[in-house]
């Protein structure tokens, strides 16, 4: 094998350039491991670990871009340098050639500049600068989508507290997904326009809620993303209260459908209570059953449950989402052999992740995860339980694109534990929109179909995503449908479908959520 590396120094490009640059050199015919990111001491490691020689890089830094190819032959890398440079740079319109004023602008400063009537900044840098280029944006007047993490607990309330003083929107950090004025940013659904809004500290679960919204008929009128830790006691829900009250003012807007993991009890009061004047629905994921809210608001442990319920409010009836289910899963339980009897959750999403620990666990017991309900179920499991990853984590991510972006990411995976005979079903959710993979199907699909056809667990596929997705959510779905997958209608059936089966109770998979 060959090992490359190129070093643009002093060359900086954001994670989702990093990330297509990345995908353009793993598609390249020949290609064993690529990688297109920063010099950071984290990267270098990586680096390191596959092989390569580090000492072209004496004196660089977070600033400096490498392109990494390890291939089986020079024309190969030169393929893939080309393809990863091009798909870089070329649309950032630095492919050469092009005079100074045509290039992208190297300052925020710059880029106002260019386009002064600029309402929104979306800050994807080294979380060390993020809270620095989020205030130049709140100073030029500018709501904020702070997609970088590493952001510290105290930046984050200082960043808030001084939007709140100004009127502005400050969503993250680590805020993927966000749709305003219906303007997708970052990793975002195509979803019609419409009355019900969706407040998220989480990414995908504002995603999955947008989507059923959207598929049952109903538009969306914003999408707001808070970042994961602003539902916290030490956050308070800054900017969840900034947007709830927002909402109440706008009159596009019917129903304020809010989305998060277990919040601090305090600040969920505090929140659903601002709505007061307008219909609010809590999907607060594995909410305790005793949580007290307010008159008038409905709380709810899932997603789906949630977008019912949201959908419910403005006079649509969301359509049987576990019809045929039952019929199916009972169909493809009687070919399952005995042992097979375990699950395996294999995510992209992270919230999707976290809704299946809690449904699994409410019908298997313990589920063991990289990101735990309860400490106690940190990996390594014990032989003979279930799991379910979050391949969005960085100890599955570091050094190569997110399972969104890359679905190779995933298929090793998916490759032994389809080959485990003690597995029942595998679960896997396939995120549509801007930002995620062109045609996930098909590269995911034909593994799967393998899997089933050689006697190897069920494959449970969820797509989530609308028709109006660049990929086609019903393509999508059919490419699944043929390889011989189940395809469930939301995230959370297809983890009770999964329970159905792993259980040989095929009534489950109808469970009422």
């Amino acid at each position: 094998m060959i090992h490359d590396v190129t070093l643009h120094r002093d060359t900086y490009v954001d994670s989702i350039t990093q990330l297509t640059g990345t995908r353009a050199l793993l598609a390249t015919e020949g290609v064993d491991w690529a990688a297109a990111a920063m010099a950071t001491p984290a990267n270098l490691e990586s680096l390191a670990a596959q092989g390569f020689d580090l000492a072209a890089f004496d004196g660089s830094g977070a600033n400096d871009l490498f392109i990494a190819i390890r291939a089986e032959s020079d024309d190969a890398v030169s393929t893939a340098r080309d393809a990863g440079t091009s798909a870089m740079f070329d649309a950032r319109g630095t492919g050469g050639g092009e005079s100074a004023a045509e290039k992208p602008a190297r300052t925020q400063g710059g880029a106002l500049a260019r386009q002064p009537e600029s309402n929104v900044a979306v800050i994807s840098v080294p979380g060390d600068y993020a809270a620095l280029e989020a205030h130049k944006a709140l100073s030029a007047g500018m709501d904020v989508l702070l997609f970088s993490d590493n952001v510290s607990v105290e930046a984050e309330i200082e960043l808030k507290d001084r939007a709140n003083r100004l009127g502005r929107l400050v969503m993250g950090p680590g805020a993927g997904t966000a749709m305003l004025g219906h303007t997708c940013l970052g990793f975002a659904n195509v979803v019609k326009e419409g009355r019900i809004a969706v407040v998220a500290a989480a990414g995908t679960g504002a995603q999955e809620a947008a989507s059923l919204v959207d598929r049952w008929g109903v538009g969306v009128s914003h999408v707001i993303g808070l970042g994961g830790r602003d539902l916290s006691a030490a956050v308070g829900g800054r900017m969840a209260l900034a947007a709830v009250k927002a909402l109440v003012a706008d009159e596009g807007t019917d129903v304020i459908l809010l989305v998060s993991k277990p919040p601090a009890v305090e600040v969920a009061h505090a929140v659903v209570e601002a709505a007061a004047g307008k219909t609010l629905i809590a999907a607060l994921i594995g909410v305790p059953e005793d949580f007290s809210a307010p008159e008038g608001v409905v709380v709810t442990r899932t997603l789906e449950a949630g977008a019912v319920a949201a959908v419910r409010a403005v006079g649509v009836e969301a359509p049987d989402v576990s019809d045929g289910l039952v019929a199916r899963v009972q169909e493809l339980s009687a070919a399952l052999p005995p042992g097979r009897t375990l699950v395996r959750g294999l995510f992209s999403g992270g919230t999707l992740c976290y809704e299946s620990l809690v449904i699994l666990a409410d019908v298997l017991g313990p589920v063991y995860s990289n990101t735990p309900i309860v400490k106690d179920l940190a990996l390594p499991a014990p032989q003979g339980a279930h799991t379910c990853l979050d391949l969005g984590e960085e100890e599955y991510t570091k050094g190569r694109p997110h399972p969104m972006i890359d679905p190779e990411a995933r298929i090793e995976l998916l490759r032994e534990q389809g080959a485990d005979p003690s597995v029942a079903a595998i679960i896997m959710d396939v995120v549509l929109g801007y930002g995620a993979h062109s045609d996930p199907a098909a590269e995911l699909a034909p593994i799967c179909r393998d899997i089933i056809a050689g006697g190897g667990p069920q494959v449970i596929i969820y797509v989530l995503g609308t028709e109006q997705d660049p990929q086609g959510y019903e393509k999508q779905k059919r490419v699944f449908t043929e390889a011989g997958c189940l395809v469930t209608e939301t995230a959370a059936r297809a983890s009770l479908a999964a329970a159905a089966l792993a259980t040989r109770k095929p009534e489950l998979a109808a469970t009422a959520l």
